[in-house]
């Protein structure tokens, strides 16, 4: 996975996902929107096949967009790490 920064400014930031889909950018999204200072948080990808994710994450300028992925990135991680602990009580 590979991110570049297109646009940052302290209430919007801007940035591509190489390497992802919908499944990180939704959870990602998802998580954002927990976030009270989250104004936007969506993204786009211009071809199923070939496209690179572009996320888009306003805020109120209380929280710096930056530091918003960061936490909603965690929060992903946690629930990930939950459900894998989950899932180890199954029998596969």
């Amino acid at each position: 996975m590979e991110l570049t920064v297109l646009e940052e400014n302290p209430k919007r930031l801007v940035f591509e996902v190489k390497g992802q889909g919908h499944t990180l950018c939704n959870g990602l999204k998802s998580k954002l929107w927990e976030n009270k200072h989250v104004k936007t948080a969506t993204y786009t990808i211009s071809h199923p096949l070939v496209g690179v994710p572009k996320m888009v994450v306003e805020t109120d300028g209380e929280v710096k967009p930056r530091k918003a992925v960061g936490d909603a990135a965690e929060a992903l991680r946690k629930d990930v790490a939950e459900l894998k602990q989950e899932l180890k009580k199954f029998r596969w």
